[in-house]
Formats: C-alpha cells, structure tokens, sequence
C-alpha cells in the first residue's frame, strides 16, 4: 500500500471484513481471508497472481490504471462501448432484473459447485471407511504372523 499511497489512479487498500467492512465484503463476494480484488470498485475482480511483493507491485503498475466503465467510456473497445450504452439506456427496472438473474446465476453455480463437493466428501468417506475395513480385515487374517514367521526362517535354499 505504501508504494501506491501517492497515486492518483491507483488505490491499494485493506479492508477489515471481520468488523466494518463486512458489508462490502459481502458485497463483494469475499468468503474467505485473505481474498485479493482488483478493478472498478463497482464490479471488482478476483486477483489470481502471485501474493510476493515482486508479483503484486507487478501488478498493480500494469493494472491498476483508469480501465474502460461507464466513468470512463472513452477507454473503451467499441463492443464494450456499445454494450455500456445499451446499459444506461435500458429502465432502471430492467437493469435491475438483468442483474438479478446473472446474480441468480452465480448463486446456483455456487450451490451446484457445494453440492458436488459434498457429494464427493461422502464418497472420500464412504471409500475412506471401505479401506480401514479392507485393511483390518487383512491385518487380523494372519497378516502380520505370516510376517513373523517368515522374518524367524533360517535364510536358506527351501527347495531341498
């Protein structure tokens, strides 16, 4: 933060998610710390970059800069231009829905996601206990005196 702190285009901050920045957080989709995001504040994006100081100076110089928006439409490819457009000009009512229903989205892959990982933690435990099961069973049929006897057998040929 100290290396951006003069900046007039590049903000580097913390937020304390566990006390007054809880909304935001959430706002934010933050579900666990430390979570790293970048971009328009209105719509911010998950960082995926290395987390040394190196990486993330990095980063931010290449960045952290005035990027196309609605504030900044003249940054802006012409599709992303006109994609804007046709979002300030829809009813605040239709923004309104069409936002909901891509946050819909988000919310069933996020449970569909949850789902699965269930899923497959019963069948790591179901498989989890079949092994313990599997390897008791050897292990009380004679396993380990098998060992014991062939460990006390003179070395030898025995095949005479």
């Amino acid at each position: 933060m100290d290396a951006f702190a003069g900046s007039t285009t590049q903000l580097v901050a913390d937020v304390d998610c566990t006390t007054e920045g809880n909304a935001l957080c959430d706002a934010n989709g933050v579900k666990g710390y430390p979570t790293l995001k970048w971009g328009d504040p209105a719509a911010l994006e998950d960082y995926k970059g290395g987390r040394d100081y190196d990486s993330l100076k990095t980063f931010a110089e290449e960045n952290l800069k005035p990027i196309f928006s609605p504030s900044n439409i003249d940054l802006c490819e012409p599709d992303k231009k006109a994609e804007i457009e046709k979002f300030m000009t829809m009813p605040a009512a239709d923004l309104d829905a069409a936002i909901a229903e891509k946050e819909t989205a988000l919310e069933v892959a996020e449970s569909t996601f949850k789902d699965a990982v269930a899923k497959l933690q019963e069948t790591y435990t179901g498989l989890m206990t079949a092994k313990e099961k599997a390897v008791e069973d050897v292990t009380n049929s004679g396993l380990g005196l098998m060992k014991a006897v062939k460990a006390s057998k003179p070395k030898g040929n025995d095949e005479l």
